[in-house]
């Protein structure tokens, strides 16, 4: 989809990385620059190491990219930089303001030498705000770990850097609208997303709750402020939970359970009645849950049409995925691996010689 689209990748970490392994994904040439030396970060982020001494986590955000590594200080290495930036159609950057200013590198004016050209940083905390931009501190400013943990508990981030990946995937969404906006009238964009603004931004129905009603947010654990049943009951044998999303799955689940007289109380044929008796119909469903094992629940009230699901370890849950442990998971875009990702300047001989022409080899 993004055949010949050429993306100069002046990240690091998470978010800029899953943002340019996505347009790699979708088919677009992705040359990743790295320091020499130590590399991306994320090179000494573990173990895990596979047994070329790759990490795991590099690995899982880096395919689809041919990689170099450039010193920005060395006239040599900044030259051929600036040579694939002459011909690049999209650039995506995370360094701190003005690092890339200072190293004669400047977005502001490459943009302003070629309007067509689509810039996208990718901050903490937006434009002209110099602190580093750290996933678990977003979740913490951003009203995340407040919401997220036991009620009664510590606030708990969530266990993937999840606003690192929305940036990303944010990001990518900006330049895949700046590509579609170029085709249009040839002008490129000069583009800036944060880890604040898409953490924010995914609270929706949290933040309206408190939009609306003027109190704040709080922990629920694994239950939902809006929804009853909507939670985590433990079964005979693991972990079960339960998502009833209307009033038509509300009596097919209490029938399915088994628990007719529930199905039958007209006090809780709404869901602002069920969630007005939140505890009562927690306290019948955990007795009932309790006595059977997870799978004979799970296929009683899927045969019922209830939302539901058995807890899963990430083990199980990759089991029936085609992952890979060199290239990771399927694309969740549709696009497909045709690179494994780079060993440090691995391509750097060949993109020295050919520039962006080494993708035509």
């Amino acid at each position: 989809m993004l055949h010949g689209v050429k993306v100069l990748d002046l990240t690091r970490v998470l978010a800029g990385p899953l943002c340019t392994m996505t347009l790699g994904d979708l088919g677009a040439d992705v040359i990743k620059v790295e320091r020499p030396g130590s590399g991306d970060d994320t090179r000494g982020w573990g173990p895990p190491f596979d047994d070329r001494g790759q990490s795991a986590y590099y690995l899982s955000i880096n395919r689809n990219k041919l990689g170099i590594a450039a010193d920005f200080d060395d006239p040599s290495d900044r030259a051929l930089i600036e040579r694939l930036l002459a011909e690049a159609d999209v650039v995506v950057d995370n360094f701190r303001m003005g690092v890339l200013e200072r190293k004669g590198l400047s977005p502001s004016d490459w943009c302003g030498r070629r309007p067509e050209l689509i810039w996208c940083t990718i901050t903490g905390f937006g434009a002209g705000v110099d602190r580093p931009g750290y996933d678990y501190v977003a979740q913490a400013e951003c009203g995340w770990m407040a919401i997220t943990g036991e009620a009664d508990g510590n606030p708990m981030k969530v266990g993937v850097a999840l606003a690192d990946v929305l940036a990303g995937k944010d990001a990518a969404i900006m330049v895949l609208a700046a590509l579609v906006r170029r085709g249009r009238t040839g002008q490129g964009a000069r583009l800036t997303v944060s880890l604040a603004d898409s953490a924010r931004a995914a609270l929706v129905n949290v933040a309206q709750n408190t939009l609306v009603s003027g109190k704040d947010a709080r922990r629920w654990g694994n239950a939902h402020p809006n929804l009853v049943p909507y939670e985590l009951f433990r079964a005979a044998d693991r972990p079960i939970v339960i998502a009833v999303g209307s009033d038509a799955q509300w009596r097919a689940c209490a029938r399915a359970l088994g628990l007719d007289a529930l199905a039958d109380d007209v006090t809780l044929l709404t869901n602002a009645g069920r969630v007005a008796h939140r505890e009562r119909i927690v306290s019948e469903f955990s007795r009932r849950l309790a006595t059977r094992p997870a799978a004979e629940w799970r296929d009683r009230l899927e045969r019922a049409g209830v939302p539901t699901g058995v807890v899963q370890s990430v083990l199980e849950a990759l089991r029936d995925t085609n992952a890979s442990p060199l290239t990771g998971l399927p694309s969740s875009v549709g696009g497909t691996v045709r690179f494994a990702p780079p060993g440090l300047d691995e391509h750097g001989a060949r993109v020295r010689a050919k520039g962006w022409g080494v993708f035509d080899a």
